[in-house]
């Protein structure tokens, strides 16, 4: 038996292991058992703690999707680890390894936490795309009444559209046929976006790897990012998930996107790898 912490921002839900004193078992086949929500556990995203590589970092994050893969980033799980290293340390800032490298948290106001995502990616190779391609307007990418979207790199792949209703799409059907789209080589996430005002989105995240989420934090970082370029916001954004809100900054001076937003405890338990 293991011990977890279950955790969300926003609904967006995480088991969290703590690997550090030892190796977990975690072949795919055990994640998927994990994640089944009627058989095991349940969730989002798997976050497994590891020592740090690196001296500058509180310990390293490893993150699982429910089908097994291994995904490079996840907002709302990086700042629901940054709280727990914080608890830990006794501290209001963290630093959590990722594969991406080092997110910078800190401890923000009602109980909040904010994490610096680091550089959006905006070159079609490092979001990356399987071809050459101007990532502000896809061409050739499309889903029903889904059109000219937008590709930016958040560590993982995100493809967001700008829709006038983004409550009323069919999202569950036409976000999987985006995902598995060839000019993603490692699939992408899908966000259908709507304008709700000069420095607010109405966001809706087909996760690649888990489907429909409560909130997606590096699918809002992206989706900020990606209305920016395009002129429809400013660069501090009110995102409206289905789980709640979160308030992102894509910042001029060096292209970092910082997150805000709530961690909640839900339960801890145990169960067998």
């Amino acid at each position: 038996m293991v011990a977890f912490i279950k955790m969300h921002g926003l609904g967006n839900d995480f088991v969290v292991l703590d690997a550090r004193a030892r190796p977990l078992p975690l072949a795919p086949a055990a994640v998927r058992a994990l994640g089944d929500r009627r058989r095991g556990v349940g969730f989002d995203q798997l976050l497994v703690l590891e020592p740090a590589l690196s001296p500058d970092a509180d310990l390293f994050m490893r993150i699982y999707n429910p089908d097994g893969s291994e995904s490079g980033a996840c907002g709302n799980g990086t700042r629901c680890v940054a709280a727990l290293a914080m608890d830990e340390s006794g501290r209001d800032r963290a630093v959590i390894e990722t594969r991406r490298g080092l997110l910078h948290a800190a401890a923000a106001e009602h109980g909040r936490v904010a994490v610096d995502m680091g550089e959006a990616l905006t070159d079609w190779a490092a979001v990356p795309l399987s071809e050459a391609r101007d990532t502000l307007h896809l061409e050739g990418v499309e889903a029903g009444p889904l059109t000219d979207p937008a590709a930016v790199g958040m560590g993982n792949p995100h493809c967001v559209f700008f829709v006038a209703d983004a409550q009323g799409l069919d999202l569950e059907t036409l976000g999987p046929r985006i995902e598995t789209h060839a000019l993603f080589p490692e699939r992408t996430n899908v966000e259908v976006a709507s304008v709700s005002g000069p420095d607010r989105l109405r966001l809706r995240v087909w996760e690649r790897g888990v489907g429909i989420t409560q909130a997606c934090g590096s699918g809002a970082c992206a989706a900020a990012v990606a209305a920016t370029r395009r002129g429809l916001t400013g660069r501090r954004v009110a995102v409206d998930l289905d789980g709640g809100r979160l308030d992102i900054e894509w910042r001029e001076a060096d292209g970092h996107v910082l997150m805000t937003g709530p961690v909640a405890t839900s339960f801890v338990g145990e169960a067998s790898l």
